[in-house]
């Protein structure tokens, strides 16, 4: 199966913010909590690595549950621009999700039924950042899962749960704003909305409205 070629290099793990900031929270409903561009930026910068960076920005643009993010294969990234040498007939990059899947990580999709979701050019630059680096390490390039743990034993293995936990604590800590994997969820819901984009268009069940207070 084809992957995306390696792109640009990738930046170093070890890499750290010294500024903090307190922001607060944008939401369209007071009980729902979302991230502003600006926060969303504050947690990529010191993310330790790309794997990191790309998580945060896919999560972002396509308002997947962490479930799914982390239940994400290789062969589900169809970020090129034209697909078709991957037998796939869907226009522009974009992501597969699939319903169900026997994960060695454990991770779940809770969709009814598999779907679509087109990403844009940002997402698919920190994907080449990620591939460049993630292909360094045999045992993470030879793994079929989308995220994988390239600098901790036992090297390419499938991003877990406790994995995922452990990031946003420290994005949190760092940032010094609070951070949550579902969080993400709402604030690409909440940016659709303000796009305008209709709401029988999206393509993440149950978030609309509940960012609608509905």
């Amino acid at each position: 199966m084809p992957f995306l070629p390696a792109g640009v290099s990738g930046e170093g793990r070890d890499l750290r913010v010294g500024q903090e900031r307190t922001l607060r929270f944008a939401t369209t409903d007071p009980g729902i909590e979302c991230f502003t561009p600006e926060q969303v930026e504050l947690m990529i910068r010191p993310a330790r690595n790309v794997r990191d960076r790309f998580l945060i920005a896919l999560m972002r643009a396509t308002g997947m549950r962490i479930g799914e993010m982390l239940g994400l294969h290789r062969a589900d990234m169809h970020l090129l621009a034209d697909s078709h040498a991957l037998r796939c007939a869907v226009r522009g990059p974009h992501v597969h999700v699939h319903r169900r899947r026997d994960n060695t990580n454990g991770a779940l999709a809770k969709s009814r039924k598999p779907r679509v979701i087109p990403v844009g050019e940002e997402v698919v630059g920190h994907y080449r950042d990620y591939q460049w680096e993630r292909d360094a390490v045999p045992e993470a390039a030879d793994s079929d899962v989308a995220f994988v743990n390239r600098f901790r034993a036992p090297l390419g293995r499938a991003m877990s749960y406790p994995n995922a936990k452990q990031l946003f604590d420290r994005l949190a800590k760092w940032a010094v704003i609070v951070a949550r994997p579902h969080m993400l969820r709402h604030t690409a819901a909440t940016e659709w909305i303000r796009a305008g984009v209709p709401r029988d268009a999206f393509v993440f069940s149950g978030a609309v409205g509940r960012v609608r207070g509905r």
